[in-house]
């Protein structure tokens, strides 16, 4: 009898654990995708990540053509569109990776009350839910999440342990029979900016991180944080859609290692607490599904935030008057794509600096990153804003000056993404207000005309901010007292 394989996340044909289960239970896989009209209306203004993914799944079913195979599209409500094809295939099982996602959750639940679902893990290494303190409490702090996380996977043999013979994508797959219809995928022509949406490009990026002598991970903890230079495995939009498995990138990592007598390059473990940290974000979703709409920390839920329609456009279209924030988002809005530390330094300055509700920025991040997914995108942006599962302090505001000073400490990716400073000096690149009227003439870049004037003075933002934080939390607990 028919199995079906339910494609979600996990868009690749090598190591994905539901076709492997699917492939094992049955002679004929039917691999299927499901266009749910309930998240495309969610992602309606995510034009940019809908045609990545578009991609993903017309390159997807290439691949599985070559082994005999092919894509089946439907759409539709996700139960329905199973209970049809259950019915015209008599399939007994359908396989599909875990979600963590409060609809995903809900919707598994929905259909595996009387569809044949099995759910596998896959997403991350470790299940989510499996990492937990002596008392069955989740954590909610990452380095003691992270200490655990290790001795949990020590405790199950450790990287050492990952199969490679699972990397390797089937060669021959059952063909799907003729009268099974299938939806047209809309032909997509836009570029992603060298993020080429399939399966074969995701591998030859994780190849080339561990490429080399030394390979680029291996100095990952060095200049990871520099925006100006490529010192990143950019893997995440192939992450996000499972065009590579997570399981693949740790056994990466345990292979690299293994390559050095005891001691190997730091740089290893800077970018295993990076995937560890994904891991997290997960965990504590799949544990606080409220976070999705309030903040973790409920001692924040009363802050005032302000409501400026015309900073947050500023903010979102790159015209803040701080050069490195706007070269950040200027990068978002043309690739879908910003570097890990730009995001930390942009999502300060929305929450920090404008005090605009961190959701809103949430919203904007997940409409224009290839790589938004809930999870991550919700806890960095709680941990920036200091409402989430954070250790530390509200009271951490980064200052744009100095961190473009300090990450982008000539000028360059800000001179990339915001041409109007081209030819202004290293000295005033990050505070081109600065400049004489003399030198804004001779640079050809009049401040507040051909760039803008800076939409609000950090030093006075900040203690704003520092304000704001403090009365929520003593609004917060004086409602507890009079609770109480």
């Amino acid at each position: 009898m028919p199995a079906i394989w339910w494609a979600r996340r996990d868009l690749r044909l090598g190591d994905n654990p539901a076709l492997s289960a699917a492939l094992e239970a049955d002679q004929l896989v039917l691999p299927l995708f499901i266009i749910d009209p309930q998240l495309m209306n969610r992602y309606a203004t995510a034009e940019r990540r809908v045609a990545f993914l578009l991609r993903c799944l017309a390159n997807m079913d290439a691949e599985l053509c070559a082994r005999g195979s092919r894509l089946l599209v439907r759409r539709g409500e996700p139960f329905q569109v199973l209970q049809e094809l259950v019915r015209e295939t008599g399939a007994e099982h359908i396989y599909a990776e875990h979600d963590v996602w409060p609809y995903g959750r809900q919707r598994d639940a929905r259909i595996a009350q009387d569809l044949p679902l099995d759910l596998v893990d896959g997403v991350t290494l470790l299940p989510s839910g499996s990492v937990l303190k002596d008392d069955g409490q989740p954590y909610t702090v990452y380095t003691p999440y992270s200490r655990r996380w290790h001795e949990t996977l020590e405790t199950r043999g450790g990287l050492a342990s990952l199969p490679s013979r699972c990397f390797l994508s089937p060669e021959r797959l059952p063909p799907i029979p003729h009268d099974l219809d299938s939806e047209s995928l809309e032909q997509v022509f836009a570029d992603f900016d060298g993020f080429i949406p399939s399966e074969v490009e995701a591998n030859r990026r994780l190849e080339a991180w561990f490429e080399g002598n030394p390979a680029p991970v291996d100095n990952y903890d060095i200049e990871r944080n520099r925006l100006d230079l490529d010192r990143t495995s950019t893997l995440s939009p192939y992450l996000r859609w499972g065009m590579v498995s997570v399981r693949r990138c740790f056994a990466k990592v345990a292979e690299r290692c293994a390559q050095f007598a005891g001691v190997y390059p730091t740089g290893l473990d800077t970018w295993v607490a990076e995937l560890v940290w994904r891991e997290f974000f997960q965990d504590v979703l799949y544990h606080f599904p409220r976070v999705i709409t309030e903040p973790f920390k409920q001692e924040y839920g009363a802050i005032e935030w302000l409501h400026s329609p015309m900073e947050l456009d500023a903010w979102k279209h790159g015209m803040t008057g701080y050069p490195v924030v706007d070269a950040c988002m200027r990068q978002l809005l043309h690739t879908g794509w910003m570097h890990n530390r730009g995001r930390m330094i942009v999502a300060s300055f929305l929450t920090k600096d404008l005090l605009i509700d961190w959701h809103e920025g949430e919203a904007w991040f997940m409409t224009q990153l290839l790589d938004a997914d809930p999870a991550a995108n919700n806890g960095g942006w709680q941990w920036t804003a200091g409402t989430g599962t954070d250790a530390a302090p509200y009271f951490r505001i980064f200052n744009p000056i100095l961190q473009g000073k300090k990450f982008d400490p000539e000028g360059v990716f800000v001179r990339t993404w915001v041409p109007e400073l081209e030819n202004v000096s290293t000295r005033y690149i990050h505070e081109p207000w600065r400049m004489s009227g003399a030198e804004q003439e001779r640079v050809g870049c009049h401040i507040g005309k051909d760039y803008p004037v800076p939409i609000v003075d950090h030093k006075i933002a900040r203690q704003r901010t520092l304000d704001a934080y403090a009365a929520s939390r003593e609004h917060v607990q004086q409602q507890r007292e009079v609770e109480s």
